[in-house]
């Protein structure tokens, strides 16, 4: 009797156009991930999710800028490993292979940003999964001057939006998610910068700006900041109803349930939709997200879990989580910006827009890994948090000759709306985001 052939099948729903390869071509990106060596991966420059599947052995990497999640389906002549961004295309799929039993949430795994994953395709037992560490930036590589820190930073920021602009149409509008903020701002004037050296018109450039019911406290900031700069007429408000925050709906696009994440996404899908809605053929969208993580500006005080130490000692703490070896590391979402990237991503992706967000390259997170961070604040928080304005501003005017403004530091939920509104809108504790999350896959 003929024996059945053994199977071993890979369900790739990745699309390769929403990778942003900045280096090289579709091609050369994905043979790099399928030679399984960690140096040729590290040399691609972008936003990417890739798998490569060699004989039984399927291998998976991305930077924080794509997400990409993985199931291994059990069929009766072998596994099937399943492979998409979202944990409802993953369902989709098993439905239409009649093995819809087998889904949940939670067996669904993401790929950790900046991890070659392996896999073989073996069958039973479950294969565990092999990571390794492609992107291992130097650490105290800088020195303590500030101006060079900025000029390095700011340079390599420079570069990943100059390489952008070569590999997008020099005639199609470009919109900034735009609040005034070092982050923002700086990526508006490095583009607006880079627009005028290449000898294109600046006008293909819109600082896009939330308010809700005709005001903001950002749209005031972005007004002041470009005021200062006499760049004012680049600026669009997008006004929406404080009816157009619905976290249930976001939690819906993002498919996670972190508190400080879902409210990041609701004020983003909020302006992204604005946008679509007015402007139907738009396509590129750029932001400061990873600006934060980079120079490490968040209030340790708000997390019980952290302190300075914990946060200066630990490589890419707040890009990557604890991570992946450890106890808090979450197999099914990862950890720190690998994760929470995506409150910024599935809003724009969701209404068709491809975005780019500069801060979270490899490239320019390696500069900002090589900061002397505790020669610089000797331990102490305040000076940490004065850091990142000082840092960016002196990069800015280094690069493009312009003076940025920096104002202090506001999370993007909370410049659009006031304390009464916000109460009104999102829930006091991260225990109703996680019941709306659980009821997507109910049923």
């Amino acid at each position: 009797m003929q024996k059945t052939a053994y199977v071993d099948r890979l369900v790739d729903l990745i699309d390769p156009n929403s990778n942003v390869l900045l280096n090289m071509t579709p091609d050369e990106a994905a043979e790099m991930v399928a030679s399984g060596d960690p140096d040729r991966i590290r040399q691609i420059d972008g936003q990417y999710a890739i798998v490569q599947k060699r004989g039984n052995l399927v291998r998976m990497a991305r930077s924080i800028g794509r997400p990409m999640r993985y199931f291994m389906a059990k069929l009766v002549d072998g596994p099937c490993l399943i492979v998409a961004e979202r944990i409802e295309e993953i369902r989709a799929q098993l439905e239409r292979e009649g093995l819809e039993d087998q889904f949940h949430p939670s067996y669904t795994r993401m790929v950790p940003a900046h991890h070659l994953v392996e896999i073989a395709l073996v069958g039973c037992p479950d294969p565990n999964p092999v990571y390794t560490r492609f992107f291992q930036p130097e650490r105290n590589a800088l020195s303590t001057d500030l101006d060079e820190i900025g000029r390095a930073y700011i340079g390599a920021l420079a570069d990943a939006c100059n390489r952008w602009l070569d590999r997008i149409d020099d005639r199609a509008p470009i919109g900034v998610l735009f609040s005034g903020g070092v982050d923002s701002g700086s990526v508006f004037l490095v583009l607006y910068h880079l627009l005028l050296a290449r000898g294109q018109a600046p006008a293909r450039l819109k600082a896009f700006t939330l308010s809700v019911d005709g005001r903001a406290a950002d749209l005031d900031q972005a007004m002041a900041f470009l005021n200062q700069l006499d760049l004012a007429m680049f600026l669009e408000a997008i006004d929406v109803p404080l009816s157009a925050f619905n976290y249930r709906d976001t939690i819906r696009v993002i498919e996670d349930y972190k508190q400080l994440d879902v409210e990041a996404a609701t004020v983003t899908l909020a302006l992204c939709r604005g946008i679509r809605e007015r402007y139907p053929d738009w396509r590129y969208l750029v932001d400061g997200d990873g600006g934060d993580e980079n120079l490490k500006d968040y209030p340790i005080e708000a997390n019980s879990e952290l302190t300075i130490r914990s946060v200066l000692n630990n490589l890419m703490l707040y890009q990557e989580g604890w991570g992946v070896d450890t106890i808090k590391h979450s197999l099914t979402y990862t950890g720190g910006h690998s994760r929470g990237y995506v409150r910024t991503y599935a809003p724009a992706r969701t209404l068709g827009f491809q975005n780019f967000s500069p801060y979270t390259l490899p490239n320019v997170i390696a500069v900002a890994e090589g900061i002397p961070f505790i020669a610089l604040t000797e331990w102490d928080e305040q000076r940490l948090y004065a850091l990142k304005g000082e840092i960016v501003r002196r990069g800015v005017e280094a690069v493009t000759g312009l003076a940025m403004p920096v104002f202090e530091k506001r999370r993007f939920q909370h410049g659009a709306v006031d304390e009464a509104e916000f109460q009104a809108v999102f829930a006091s504790s991260e225990m109703p985001y996680r019941r709306a999350f659980s009821a997507l896959f109910d049923g």
